[in-house]
């Protein structure tokens, strides 16, 4: 099962493809050897003031690949849909979206659209 990667910013929790924010523009920190995305400078001086708190408030969240919403995993509904590995927001009108052209939503939501 394929899963789907997409770049949420640990301060705001918010997607960085919902923001329209490429992976050019992308403010990129590395954090005890993992590195991480941000929307702006901003947000990484805030997570650098207390990265664990961050860290430990965006762990389970995911991104609804149809409408970009950021949900906590345990209010989505997961799928398998075309190989990938889903986790939908609450709407049914996502999922059958999603169904229609899989590709499309999956690429926007790793920003290789």
């Amino acid at each position: 099962m394929k899963k789907i990667l997409t770049p949420i910013c640990p301060t705001c929790s918010c997607s960085l493809i919902r923001l329209g924010i490429g992976s050019d523009r992308w403010t990129k920190l590395i954090y005890e050897d993992k590195e991480y995305f941000f929307c702006c400078q901003g947000c990484v001086d805030l997570f650098n003031q207390e990265p664990s708190r961050y860290l430990k408030e965006t762990e389970n969240l995911v991104v609804c690949p149809t409408c970009l919403a950021e949900k906590p995993l345990q209010q989505t509904v997961r799928m398998e849909i075309a190989g990938w590995e889903v986790f939908f927001c609450r709407c049914p009108h996502c999922p059958e979206m999603f169904q229609k052209k899989p590709d499309y939503y999956v690429k926007r939501l790793q920003n290789e659209s």
